[in-house]
């Protein structure tokens, strides 16, 4: 199968029907991913059937968990833009914004998502609160908490994508979860190419203290 049939063959499992030019746009920025990976270093991920397994697919299963309909969120040190991208793509009423540490990688976005008619937040530098903080694959969970939670508002959740460590990650994190103000809310496996990844969503439950996060060594 190429990558637009694996991409629409994996779409029920995930309970999601999105329209065939979502699905072309899906696979024009899976595309637009493995080109601009020869000239920069974006992803392991090149071969097309696993790029839409392990990126596309992968990042939509944040759909099955939540309703963005109408929300804000943030991919926070989004890479080569996923899971951010797919969800503006599969949820265009979500205010995306992707946010990453390396400018050039910002700077591609910028140019190719308009080029796709993507419509998603380009920036390298933290904004403002947000209903939802996603992220996937960053640093280990009791990390990943410290980096999302102040980009969050009260009311508002953050939702780490983890693989086969996902409860092991999560048990670490009683302590970081109280300080951060939030409190587990869900956690809900995906099988994903033959393995188990899952989506953990987190509640925002009060306000995080100002001094975090810390500079990333202290954390």
């Amino acid at each position: 199968m190429d990558m637009k049939q694996t991409l629409i063959s994996g779409l029920p499992e995930l309970k999601l029907d999105l329209t065939e030019a979502q699905t072309d746009t899906l696979c024009a920025f899976g595309q637009a991913v493995i080109d601009q990976n020869q000239v920069m270093n974006l992803t392991a991920i090149t071969e097309p059937q696993q790029v839409a397994k392990l990126h596309l697919l992968d990042s939509l299963t944040v759909l099955s968990a939540l309703d963005l309909r109408g929300k804000s969120l943030i991919d926070v040190g989004c890479g080569a833009g996923f899971p951010g991208v797919p969800l503006a793509i599969a949820s265009p009423q979500t205010q995306v914004t992707l946010l990453d540490s390396l400018g050039k990688r910002v700077n591609w976005l910028k140019e190719i998502l308009p080029q796709l008619g993507v419509n998603a937040e380009c920036v390298t530098a933290r904004a403002e609160s947000y209903d939802y903080a996603v992220s996937r694959a960053v640093a280990r969970l009791n990390i990943l908490l410290e980096l999302l939670a102040p980009y969050v508002k009260v009311g508002g959740a953050v939702v780490a994508m983890k693989g086969s460590a996902a409860k092991e990650e999560l048990a670490e994190c009683a302590g970081a979860m109280k300080k951060l103000g939030l409190q587990q809310e869900a956690f809900l496996e995906f099988p994903v190419d033959g393995a188990i990844h899952a989506v953990i969503i987190l509640r925002k439950v009060a306000p995080t203290p100002a001094k975090y996060p810390r500079p990333y060594a202290k954390i």
